[in-house]
């Protein structure tokens, strides 16, 4: 699908979109201006940001024209990215994820390293790790840090006393009092089964604790999530919850939007989601977005307790950018890991995490589950997904955490069929050791 920009400044520069097939960047626009292209995905509410950006950076650099060229999202998208930085024709700046999907576009190939620019310092280094390959840094960030782990209700904490847990055992303990309450300790939303997930998902930061190592022991075919008791963990733990009676008596027909509205509302205690879910409490449960809290997935060890990060999708230049138009892309680049650039996004979109630049701000009135999101990054205790780290991801593991979470198969069953998933993801992808 195809969408307009409607940005004209000064009545200078120009802002409109191509199509996503469309060939790389023009020579400059017949005004003396250097004139690039900026490629990303066709979500509306992403164009709605990709507009809104180019119009704050136009304003600051009026020697420049940006013009916004759309892709597919998905699978369709992937293969056009990959095509035109094969061919040489991309645009001159372009948007993509971050972490193993970014390895699999070879950056030192094809993209062009931006190691040494002095805004690179100011990057969160969880983020700056999801970019690099072989010690070269080639991406900026596009948008926010999602974190994964617990959503909770802030006035039920406060009524019960309770406080944020950091071991298992006092996450089961406040579910108990909540039980006792009358209060759905743990809401799931089974009609939309990703959401089963994240239980799992969000538990990889206690792996990592306690298996540095597991990432590419995992990518190597040399560490089983059934075969390793801190991945087993996060199998064991949707299990223990069901086995508790701490579900909702609907999880398996409640949906998503309800899952939210009983977080916020204080029908549940607590809902296991990532955080892009809070921009979307303002709509399941109206004015109640503030009454929302967060923390991470909790461990066995609390001083080890942190964050399972979704790290957003990266900026990069391909090598086929060039002259004034890589002098260019790099001012963008630099811009989108700028104060202004942080500004420019937050302007377009409501906020759900945190920035992955250090210099940045969250606005004052940002929902505090973002502010709690916050300050596990300020504090270092964070992780990437798994799948950031490896390019191995079984495509059955909501139906497997579905029937975990709903008692038809055990964790050690689950986590031992998700291992057969991952293999076969592992041959089509041609993984060595597989």
């Amino acid at each position: 699908m195809r969408y307009s920009a409607a940005v004209l400044l000064a009545g200078v520069l120009t802002l409109s979109a191509c199509s996503a097939g469309s060939l790389g960047s023009n020579d400059d626009d017949g005004s003396g201006k250097t004139s690039i292209t900026f490629l990303t995905n066709n979500d509306p509410a992403n164009v709605k940001v990709a507009e809104g950006v180019i119009a704050a950076f136009a304003a600051r650099n009026t020697d420049i024209t940006v013009k916004l060229d759309t892709r597919p999202q998905g699978s369709e998208g992937d293969n056009l990215v990959k095509t035109r930085l094969a061919t040489g024709d991309m645009a001159d700046v372009f948007e993509y994820n971050s972490g193993s999907l970014f390895q699999a576009i070879a950056p030192q190939a094809n993209l062009t390293p931006i190691t040494g620019e002095s805004w690179v310092g100011d990057l969160d280094p969880t983020f700056k790790q999801v970019v690099s390959a072989n010690n070269e840094v080639y991406g900026s960030p596009w948008q926010n840090i999602t974190g994964g782990g617990i959503f909770y209700n802030k006035p039920l904490y406060a009524k019960l006393g309770l406080q944020v847990p950091k071991t298992w055992a006092d996450f089961m303990a406040n579910n108990a009092k909540l039980k006792a309450e009358g209060v759905t300790p743990v809401e799931q939303t089974y009609s939309e089964s990703w959401t089963s997930q994240v239980l799992v998902l969000a538990d990889y930061h206690n792996v990592a604790a306690a298996d540095p190592g597991f990432a590419d022991k995992y990518t190597n075919n040399q560490a089983k999530f059934a075969t390793t008791p801190q991945a087993l963990a996060g199998f064991q733990r949707l299990e223990e919850l069901k086995k508790a009676g701490y579900w909702n008596a609907d999880y398996a027909s409640a949906k998503y939007n309800e899952g939210l509205a009983a977080v916020a509302t204080g029908k549940a205690g607590h809902y296991p989601m990532i955080t892009f879910g809070v921009t979307a409490i303002e709509t399941a449960a109206p004015g109640k977005v503030g009454d929302v809290g967060f923390f991470a997935m909790p461990g066995t060890d609390a001083a080890k307790n942190g964050v399972t990060l979704w790290e957003p999708s990266g900026i990069y230049i391909p090598k086929s950018t060039e002259g004034d138009k890589l002098a260019a892309a790099k001012k963008f680049q630099a811009f989108l890991a700028s104060p202004d650039g942080c500004a420019a996004e937050a302007a377009a979109t409501p906020v759900g995490g945190p920035f992955a630049v250090k210099t940045c701000k969250l606005p004052d009135d940002v929902a505090p589950a973002v502010k709690d999101l916050s300050a596990y990054v300020d504090a270092g205790a964070a992780s990437p997904a798994l799948e950031f780290l490896s390019p191995i991801k079984g495509p059955a593991l909501e139906q497997i955490t579905v029937e975990v979470g709903s008692g038809i198969r055990s964790a050690e069953a689950g986590a031992k069929l998700y291992d057969e998933d991952v293999k076969k993801q592992a041959q089509q992808l041609g993984l060595k050791g597989w």
